[in-house]
């Protein structure tokens, strides 16, 4: 049995064996240190690959995108931070911040200025993706630093490192911190900063771990004080770095679960059979967390919703506040809600009747559109609730039938005119209508 054992374990070690095919170290450091500098060719690449990747946001294309993708420079200062903090290489760790950081804001200034001048202003689905990081992206990152750092460290190059590019995309979170940065939207540059940030930093402790795994020879200093120096400063920067990140993934994470929790408590709790829910709200708050649904059709009676209240602690979710809004709740509905609540109980009613008396458009129903929330909520910060949806329009003094997408939506504060037809605008090619009545609080 031992034998065996000793076997099995051999062949596991010699299968997932990283040094058997792995180059020279003195190739591996300096084919590293050749990509921390960002200045003649490197430099130039690196602007291309930004106005390129704004030009790929501002047209909502994906593969516009991968390709700036592919084209940038930005791994190599990332990688030379992680190796010089494996090796003890001080004066490398400051060359990689420096670079980073010249790189980061050459970015940030490249997309800024096309942001400024194109006549495209719209935030797209592929832009607004790059402004509200998850904790996949945390995964992602150092996954994607892993399979960097292993690649560049093999004999034979392959054609990982252009695909981790891909994957941890880089690039992208500097060209909405541009496009934040030149229409005034302090929230996209900020998500889209923090989203370059967790890339970064996990990228960078991937690299750490495989230089560490594989032993690389740490640098030899003249005196021991010099030695204690470089090597407390490196762990100090290190922790500083480390430590908000960590502290950020860990909301991340909180954040993520929160939303599923509140997400299987609705889907499984409500269901009723003249009560739909047609918009609900998870505010991710640490100190505190909050629930809100807004129903239509056949009012709730307070003991249901107490009894759903109660039993959100089955989810995890007894610390957040639990807001359900119907009929004459009121403050906030009392007209346009009820209106449109009496709208779609024709809906349902007209449905019940026969069914090839109502228009084909009738068949996409509020539940077919996709969930606009998260585009919503960046497009405009203000919003509270929404609800899309196909309704029917009966003619008083006719049979026919016809239908209309309706948009409907409660604002914090007032939106002027010309954000109204922007909003109209941006919702029939999201949602691909050919016309759209907004009714809005």
């Amino acid at each position: 049995m031992k034998d065996v054992l000793t076997a099995l374990s051999r062949f596991i070690s010699q299968l997932f064996n990283l040094h058997e095919d792995k180059a020279e170290e003195n190739e591996i450091v300096e084919s590293i240190r050749r990509n921390v500098s960002f200045r003649g060719t490197n430099l130039w690449t690196l602007i291309f690959a930004i106005l390129i990747a704004s030009i790929g946001l501002n047209m909502n294309s994906t593969a516009v995108i991968i390709g700036a993708m592919l084209i940038s420079p930005l791994m190599g200062p990332i990688m030379g931070i992680g190796l010089a903090i494996g090796v003890y290489d001080f004066d490398l760790l400051k060359r990689g911040i420096k670079n980073i950081l010249i790189a980061a804001t050459i970015s940030i200034f490249t997309s800024y200025l096309y942001f400024l001048i194109t006549p495209l202003h719209e935030a797209k689905s592929e832009l607004l993706a790059r402004t509200t990081p998850s904790v996949w992206d945390v995964f992602i990152a150092f996954l994607g630093g892993l399979a960097g750092i292993v690649a560049g460290t093999r004999r034979e190059k392959s054609n990982v490192i252009p695909g981790v590019a891909i994957a941890t995309a880089l690039m992208p979170p500097l060209c909405t911190a541009g496009y934040g940065l030149a229409s005034g939207q302090w929230f996209y540059f900020l998500g889209a900063i923090y989203l370059f940030f967790i890339n970064s930093v996990f990228i960078c402790l991937a690299t750490l771990v495989i230089v560490r795994y594989l032993k690389f020879n740490k640098i030899e200093f003249p005196t021991e004080a010099r030695k204690k120096f470089v090597v407390r400063s490196v762990w100090i920067m290190l922790v500083l770095t480390i430590l908000p990140s960590t502290y950020l993934t860990w909301r991340i994470v909180q954040r993520t679960i929160f939303e599923e929790n509140a997400r299987r408590f609705l889907q499984n709790e409500f269901n009723f059979a003249q009560t739909q829910v047609v918009n609900r709200v998870y505010k991710f708050d640490h100190s505190k967390p909050k629930i809100e649904v807004l129903l239509i059709g056949q009012e709730l009676p307070d003991q249901i919703i107490d009894s759903l209240s109660h039993r959100r602690y089955l989810y995890n979710l007894g610390f957040a506040d639990f807001i359900v809004r119907q009929g004459l709740d009121a403050k906030n509905e009392i007209d346009l809600a009820q209106i449109k609540a009496s709208i779609l109980e024709d809906v349902y009613s007209g449905s019940a009747g026969k069914k090839d008396t109502l228009p084909p458009a009738l068949e996409n129903t509020s539940g077919v559109y996709p969930d606009l929330k998260a585009e919503l909520r960046s497009l405009y910060p203000s919003i509270r609730y929404y609800s899309l949806s196909n309704v029917v329009v009966r003619q008083i003094d006719t049979a026919r039938l016809d239908t209309v997408t309706l948009f409907y939506a409660r604002f914090s504060r007032r939106q002027p005119a010309r954000e109204r037809i922007r909003l109209s605008s941006w919702l029939k090619q999201r949602v691909k209508a050919d016309s759209i009545r907004l009714v809005i609080e």
